[in-house]
C-alpha cells in the first residue's frame, strides 16, 4: 500500500508578488450634494418661485393703486397657477435630487 502525499494550494500556486506599501495611502472622498441643504437651491425651482413671487408682488402693488378688477383677474389666474407650479416643482425636485 502506497502512501499518498497531499499538496496545499500555496505549494502548487505560489502567491503573486505584490509591491508592499510601507503605509496605507490616505483616501478622502467628499460629496456635498446629497447632504447639503444648498443642493436644494436648484435654479429651475428658484426661477419658478421667483416668477410666482413676482406675480404676487405685482398683485399687491395693483391692489394699493386701486385697480381691483385687474387684481381679481390675477387672483383667478393664481388660483390655478400656484398649485400646478407647486406640485410640478415638487415632482421635479424629487425626480432630479440624488439621495
Amino acid at each position: 500500500m502506497r502512501k499518498t502525499k497531499g499538496f496545499t494550494f500555496h505549494n502548487i500556486f505560489p502567491p503573486l508578488l505584490k509591491p508592499s506599501l510601507t503605509r496605507p495611502r490616505p483616501f478622502k472622498a467628499y460629496s456635498f450634494v446629497p447632504f447639503s441643504p444648498l443642493a436644494m437651491f436648484d435654479p429651475t425651482i428658484l426661477t419658478l418661485g421667483g416668477i410666482v413671487l413676482g406675480i404676487a408682488i405685482i398683485e399687491r402693488i395693483l391692489e394699493r393703486w386701486g385697480v381691483i378688477d385687474l387684481v381679481d383677474q390675477f387672483a383667478k389666474v393664481m388660483r390655478f397657477i400656484l398649485p400646478v407650479t407647486f406640485y410640478s416643482a415638487l415632482v421635479y425636485f424629487f425626480a432630479t435630487f440624488m439621495f
